[in-house]
């Protein structure tokens, strides 16, 4: 039986409206691929609380989660992903790569340009969705 994580990605806009996208990095699963950062959600946490907490470690700035955008579900070959897309706001620093190769900010009609993590296709589509 395949093991099911369940994560949370944040969707942080700029006041240009374009969207945070990271960059897995090499030494990462799913390497060289776009995502939404975040991370798992760990034991007794809200997914509000795992968001904010993910994005003080990885980005080293401060958010405040607001609104679940999309959960979704995808099945990769050895585990599975239940991933909670929420809207966030900068409350405080600026996003930097801890972890991720890169950072970029990117208009939603432009976010299919990237090469995504497959569990964050979903949310990239809604957002595109969205901006018509």
């Amino acid at each position: 039986m395949r093991k099911t994580l369940s994560v949370v990605a944040a969707i942080l806009e700029n006041e240009n409206k374009e969207i945070l996208c990271a960059l897995r990095s090499p030494k990462m699963s799913i390497p060289n691929h776009w995502e939404f950062p975040g991370g798992k959600i760990q034991d007794g946490e809200t997914p509000a609380e795992a968001i904010e907490r993910e994005i003080r470690e990885e980005l080293k700035c401060s958010i405040e989660a607001n609104e679940i955008f999309l959960t979704s579900h995808h099945d990769y070959d050895t585990f599975s992903i239940d991933l909670t897309a929420i809207r966030c706001k900068l409350v405080e620093g600026f996003p930097t790569a801890q972890e991720h190769s890169k950072l970029i900010w990117l208009k939603r009609e432009n976010l299919d340009s990237l090469k995504w993590a497959p569990a964050d296709v979903a949310t990239v589509e809604q957002l595109i969705k969205e901006q018509l």
